[in-house]
């Protein structure tokens, strides 16, 4: 099955930056939608971002509309969430996703995904 590794994950001051990179194990990921959810202390896993496998099309909640940009690299097999201009409620662990047979109405709801990162921690000082 294919395997997702995050990193990029730290601690940043508000008005900092960060990209996080997710990798996948296989090449066939290109095929697949590639999405970013984070979840918060207490919090569901909420949608952030995602792509689909033409790298063509992107989706953002909007609360990290012109904040946060993705984007995919299907050479390296990866996909990247840049983060500029992070507030404190941007704090959460933030996990890759991939996914297939999904529409675009379906690609926000985590429940679609095939497969899962384990996760990379991002949080954000005020």
């Amino acid at each position: 099955q294919v395997q997702l590794v995050e990193s990029g994950g730290g601690l940043v001051q508000a008005g900092g930056s960060l990209r996080l990179s997710c990798t996948a194990s296989a090449r066939t990921i290109t095929n697949y939608a590639m999405g970013w959810f984070r979840q918060a202390p207490g919090k569901e896993r909420e949608f952030v971002a995602h792509v689909r496998s033409s790298g063509g099309h992107t989706y953002y909640r909007d609360s990290v509309k012109g904040r946060f940009t993705i984007s995919r690299d299907k050479a390296k097999n990866t996909v990247y969430l840049q983060m500029n201009n992070l507030k404190s409620e941007d704090t959460a662990v933030y996990y890759c996703a991939a996914g297939t047979g999904m529409i675009l109405t379906s690609m926000r709801n985590p429940t679609q995904y095939n497969y899962w990162g384990q996760g990379t921690q991002v949080t954000v000082s005020s």
